[in-house]
């Protein structure tokens, strides 16, 4: 089976005296859950794997029921240490309360438990993680597959990864793009949307939240106003509402707002943002034409090859601290600028049918960045770029 480069990172911090604990976050359907069993079935250590995904969200003393279940375990059978992994945790309210407690219990009686923690909702984690969690942690992120590692595992091909995206348990059905569709519609955006943000986030219009979902990812790559967009959906609502729903979809591993980059913080807020999802999967389930018709419309394949670029971009982001916008003035523009502290990274996404665009010699004129590319047609090979990490670029 195929191990992510996550998984050296949770074996080496379980082989480590216990220190902290160790969360593993990321987004729905990405290996979180996987990774975690693969090391656990490596480790020549006694462990007991916990999910809160059944079990009633006001149950907080379950989490100590799991604790004192592993503490036994590790009383009666003599065991040195012992791995309690908890997954879906952010399901259960106030966890992180009675993580801490029970956490604390062990640290002051030196009982030598690592833990693992698991959640598919990065937004009720983190919440969670910074009420009560601080100095007891390490994050471990994870993020959807790259191409590399879906060629490798799956053997997609660069043209099906651009279209079918990285999702792993979409891999084996791309064969039946119906069945793939049906896939990504329910076990990840329904499930993200209905299981993780409406669950426990002040969303007022449901209805309005998911149409934003919807067309901000048919759009992804395009920048939209929100005040146009308001026009387009179903349900009434105004640009601070949409806004704060595309910070949420964001969070959540969906689809982001990119705000338009310049010195000034409040102008960026102002600007209307870029769509952009972070698999490309999440765009193409609404695509209207089949793989094999999209690949022939150079059009609406050159807006496919875009957002898959930017999916790469932005997914990696989470992992890498830099951020990501869009820059433009007049007919002059540059598809993705990314920063970090104080450097600059300018890309520019060429697919064979596009003509050439100035955006990047502006660029460098007004802002020196420390490096500009060109990803596509006479510059960096799509393989190339895909097979990076952006945060690389940095360096």
């Amino acid at each position: 089976m195929y191990k992510r480069e996550q998984y050296q990172t949770i074996k080496s911090r379980m082989e480590e005296p216990r220190r902290f604990l160790q969360v593993v976050l990321g987004p729905r359907q990405i290996g979180k859950t996987t990774v975690v069993k693969q090391v656990l079935k490596d480790l020549d250590l006694p462990y007991q794997f916990f999910s809160a995904d059944n079990v009633p969200a006001t149950q907080t003393a379950w989490i100590a029921d799991c604790w004192n279940t592993v503490r036994t375990q590790l009383r009666v059978e003599g065991y040195p240490e012992f791995i309690l992994v908890i997954d879906e945790i952010q399901k259960i309210k106030n966890w992180s309360e009675a993580v801490k407690k029970e956490w604390d219990a062990d640290t002051f009686n030196d009982i030598n438990i690592k833990v693992i923690l698991l959640g598919s909702s990065r937004v009720l984690l983190e919440k969670g993680l910074s009420d009560s969690m601080m100095g007891r942690f390490e994050e471990i992120r994870m993020t959807h597959w790259s191409y590399p590692e879906m060629h490798e595992a799956f053997g997609l091909s660069l043209e099906q990864y651009l279209f079918f995206g990285g999702y792993p348990g979409a891999a084996p059905l791309i064969k039946d793009e119906e069945r793939w569709n049906q896939y990504i519609s329910g076990a990840i955006v329904d499930a993200t949307i209905n299981k993780d943000i409406l669950y426990d986030s002040p969303v007022g219009k449901p209805a309005l939240f998911r149409q934003t979902f919807e067309l901000g990812s048919s759009y992804s790559g395009q920048i939209v106003s929100l005040t146009k967009m308001i026009g387009a959906l179903q349900d009434a609502g105004n640009t601070t509402t949409l806004a704060g729903y595309l910070n949420l979809l964001s969070d959540s591993g969906l689809v982001a707002g990119l705000q338009k980059f310049t010195m000034d913080r409040s102008r960026r807020r102002a600007s209307a943002p870029k769509f952009q999802v972070y698999n490309n999967a999440l765009k193409n389930i609404y695509c209207n034409l089949s793989f094999t018709e999209a690949i022939r419309n150079s059009q609406a394949w050159g807006h496919i090859f875009e957002s898959a670029i930017g999916a790469h971009i932005i997914s990696n982001a989470f992992i890498g601290g830099y951020e990501v916008f869009y820059w433009r003035e007049g007919d002059k523009e540059v598809d993705f600028i990314l920063q970090k502290k104080s450097r600059i990274i300018a890309i520019e996404v060429k697919s064979n049918a596009e003509r050439y665009n100035s955006g990047l010699a502006a660029i460098r004129n007004m802002y020196n960045p420390y490096a500009a590319l060109i990803v596509g047609r006479s510059g960096m090979s799509p393989e190339e770029f895909l097979s990076i990490n952006p945060n690389k670029l940095f360096e």
